[in-house]
């Protein structure tokens, strides 16, 4: 991984993505708890294939900003960038944007680890 990598996705905002849909809000909107985790998604894609077989990324930290809201049927792009390698953790820039103008911003951090152990130790919680 370099610094300065950077993954794009697209996505078509849809009914359920809606804060009235998700219970996020009352407004027909696209939903501030659904663009972020579009943008984990994203820093999630970018480093997926670079992190070891059997390792998976969590996030662990989100300062975002919701700058603008975005109507049903309009297209976002979500865009990641890689800004830091800190042993373990791997913080990224975000960004999205609508057809109009850049509706969110901020950071996200992401820690690498073993699926199955990571899981395992997850569900001990129930016993």
């Amino acid at each position: 991984m370099n610094i300065g990598q950077t993954y794009k996705s697209e996505i078509t905002v849809e009914k359920h993505m809606l804060a009235s849909s998700l219970g996020s809000g009352l407004v027909d909107v696209f939903a501030t708890p659904y663009m972020i985790a579009k943008m984990e998604e994203c820093c999630s894609n970018l480093v997926a294939s670079e992190i070891g077989e059997g390792n998976v990324t969590v996030g662990v930290d989100v300062n975002i900003k919701h700058l603008a809201a975005t109507p049903l049927g309009m297209k976002i792009t979500f865009t990641s960038e890689l800004l830091e390698i800190n042993g373990k953790m791997y913080t990224f820039k975000v960004e999205a944007s609508d057809e109009v103008s850049k509706i969110g911003e901020g950071t996200h951090t992401r820690a690498i680890v073993n699926k199955e152990k990571f899981e395992n130790r997850t569900n001990s919680k129930k016993a």
